[in-house]
């Protein structure tokens, strides 16, 4: 079975680790009971079933689903449609030696945020004590766009462990041990911050926390304890600014690129975490779509004829005393591949179908987008528009 590609440092460890957790497994034929709830970290601990929302006919997700217990559970008594997904080959041998067979059930082996980027969006999401051994700075933008507007996010977290250890107050990994059954351990690497550090990741993501549930051991000497978040994405994109600062006077003239194409809409995230068009400010001596062209091959080394540029109209609003203008723009013809440039402020630029927008756009991108589309869900700060003459709202791309 290929093993799919792990990224380097913390999670490469974790997917050698709970490979080998798995393979042991297998090698003594561990069975384990059917699930008759979820265990939230202990046998028997935590939120009920009615804590994930209404399951009969959704489409959900097990993130990090071992040996798929949880997954079977919520398609037979729950009439779920499941997608259970481990990157352990070892893991999703024992899922299909098992419940192979089970209709509504899907087993993947799959990297966590490589599937998250292009399934369909799921109504629910959850994962019982895996996101911890994902770095949540690449996780998190994947959960917040792999959620259906309105859908509903839970996940436990280890809070103290068995030696007493809390939380730290830095988002980085560090070392825990897993022991397996019958003998032995290893060590996997874990992100462990506040239960604070994820209500504002949940948040820099657009995804709203609705409850925060402690999960403490049956058994009085141990100190282990673990914390399950409910979350929810809205169903309309937020949009944000990037700082609590207005624009300096000479930036407070702009351009945002929309760049739409069979692959989607080109979206990369500053620095700031927004997610954002490409564009920047207008140099003197320069067209709009001279703008454009610079902007566009500058951050993402994309090539572009100011031919094939269409400019939308004027978008002014008012940022603490400063008025600011920003003209959409559409590229209907382009050429290259957008990667990350050296020394600027946007990258991890991605292709984003307009039905699941990250949270979290840049106003001036967001209020261009719905200036192209209308119909795309998004709030922001209003802005009044002005469209430039023969812009008829129907410039798309040349795919359309």
């Amino acid at each position: 079975m290929p093993r799919p590609a792990a990224p380097d440092g913390p999670e490469s460890v974790n997917a050698e680790a709970w490979q080998a957790y798995a393979t042991h497994h297998l090698r003594r034929g561990t069975v384990l009971a059917e699930a008759e709830r979820i265990d939230w970290g202990f046998p028997g601990a935590g939120p009920d079933v009615a804590f994930l929302g209404e399951l009969a006919g959704r489409r959900v997700l097990d993130l990090g689903c071992g040996p798929a217990r949880h997954a079977a559970r919520l398609v037979r008594a729950h009439g779920a449609t499941v997608d259970a997904v481990d990157r352990a080959p070892g893991q999703i041998e024992r899922a299909r030696d098992r419940y192979g067979s089970l209709p509504g059930l899907r087993l993947l082996c799959a990297d966590a945020v490589e599937h998250l980027r292009t399934a369909r969006p799921y109504d629910v999401i959850y994962s019982v004590n895996a996101v911890p051994f994902i770095d949540p700075r690449r996780l998190f933008p994947a959960l917040a766009t792999a959620l259906a507007p309105g859908g509903t996010l839970c996940f436990s977290v280890l809070h103290t462990n068995s030696d007493g250890e809390g939380p730290t107050s830095e988002l980085v990994a560090r070392p825990e041990t897993l022991r397996f059954a019958g003998g032995g351990e290893t060590t996997v690497r874990m992100w462990v911050p506040t239960t604070e550090q994820w209500q504002d990741l949940l948040a820099e993501h657009g995804l709203r926390l609705e409850d925060v549930v402690p999960v403490t051991s049956p058994a009085p000497a141990n100190p282990a304890a673990y914390r399950v978040l409910r979350a929810r994405r809205p169903v309309r994109v937020s949009a944000r600014a990037r700082s609590g600062r207005p624009p300096v006077a000479q930036a407070a003239i702009g351009v945002g690129a929309i760049l739409y194409g069979p692959r989607g809409l080109l979206l990369g995230r500053h620095r700031g975490g927004t997610w954002e068009l490409p564009g920047g400010t207008v140099e003197p001596g320069e067209s709009l779509q001279e703008t454009v062209v610079r902007e566009l091959r500058e951050e993402t080394g994309l090539r572009a004829d100011p031919s094939k540029v269409r400019l939308l109209g004027t978008l002014l609003d008012r940022v603490e005393g400063i008025v600011r203008m920003t003209v959409g723009a559409v590229v209907t013809d382009w050429e290259g591949e957008p990667a990350d440039q050296p020394g600027e402020s946007v990258g991890d630029w991605r292709w984003y179908s307009p039905d699941r927008l990250p949270p979290s756009l840049f106003v001036c991108s967001a209020q261009s987008l719905t200036v192209w589309r209308p119909d795309l869900p998004i709030d922001h700060a209003p802005a009044h528009f002005t469209p430039f003459a023969g812009y008829d709202g129907q410039v798309r791309g040349d795919d359309d």
